[in-house]
């Protein structure tokens, strides 16, 4: 018996390392690279600094931001913007980094306080041996007044962001909201109705800063500043986009070698892969959360 229990294991462990081994190669390819069809912008050439500017310097086409004991550091777009492709090529420090969220996102919270928009993706810090958390977040007229409403699909990457640059994107238009990462799409966000989807303009902002009440294992672990300063690495910005203040027949690029909106089979297929083996959180699974403030789940 225990032989023939052997004999009818063995296919199941062929398949289960099969997996592994697939997973861990990444994702399949998506067929088509946004990030290459968009020139590249140095950081004076579309940003300035938002806060912290002792914390922050360019050198080599590199922005470094950091944050310690005293101060974080963030920076903001020359332009607000009514739709587009929005990306950078961002690099995160290795060891301690809990309680501390490095970020790149668009909001209009300065023209809407506690009645705005944001897109965002947050790398969510760890403690050494744990995988970084990127979430991906929605918000819509409604953060900062006791009534947030976020929208957080979370991701743990297929590879280790510390050790190289990788290029993360946010594309907005009219009809839906996709976050890739290298290209490859891992959340698509559609417009469900008007009060699901921001539809104010924006602008375009990165930052550094001590979330410690809730990044990281919902507050468990704290900044611990034995380890600071910590650091935040940007490059290669990419912003594709329509100003607020250009014509209003601008349309946003699109992502897809069909020219229009829709993401090919190809990409389709790297996405779902992307979150059936990365995505550890999805707002709309979450059985402990009321759902009435978000029925596009």
């Amino acid at each position: 018996m225990a032989k023939l229990s052997c004999v009818l294991m063995a296919p199941l462990l062929f398949s289960f390392l099969l997996i592994l081994m697939v997973s861990s190669q990444g994702p399949p390819s998506p067929g088509y690279y946004p990030t290459s069809r968009f020139p590249s912008l140095g950081f004076d050439q579309g940003f300035r600094n938002r806060w912290g500017p002792q914390h922050q310097r360019v050198e080599q086409g590199v922005l470094t931001i950091w944050l310690d004991s005293t101060s974080g550091s963030g920076f903001k777009s020359l332009h607000t913007y009514q739709s587009g492709y929005f990306g950078a090529a961002i690099k995160l420090q290795p060891g301690y980094t809990a309680g501390v969220i490095t970020s790149f996102y668009l909001s209009n919270n300065e023209d809407y306080p506690g009645n705005h928009d944001e897109i965002d993706i947050e790398f969510l810090g760890t403690t050494p041996g744990e995988p970084y958390t990127l979430q991906t977040n929605v918000f819509i007229r409604g953060s900062g007044d006791r009534n947030i409403v976020g929208r957080e699909v979370k991701f743990h990457l297929w590879f280790d962001p510390t050790q190289d640059f990788h290029n993360y994107a946010i594309l907005w238009t009219p009809s839906e909201i996709v976050f890739f990462v290298d290209d490859v799409p891992i959340r698509r966000y559609p417009r469900k109705s008007d009060a699901t989807f921001p539809l104010r303009t924006m602008w375009v902002y990165g930052s550094i800063w001590d979330a410690s009440s809730w990044a990281t294992d919902d507050g468990k672990y704290k900044a611990d500043y034995q380890y600071q300063p910590f650091v935040g690495r940007y490059k290669n910005f990419k912003i594709a986009a329509c100003r607020a203040d250009g014509q209003a027949s601008c349309r946003p690029p699109s992502v897809s070698p069909s020219g229009f909106g829709v993401l090919s089979p190809q990409q389709e297929s790297a996405m779902e892969w992307a979150q059936r083996n990365s995505l550890v959180y999805n707002y709309c699974l979450d059985p402990k959360r009321d759902h009435t403030p978000t029925p596009e789940c």
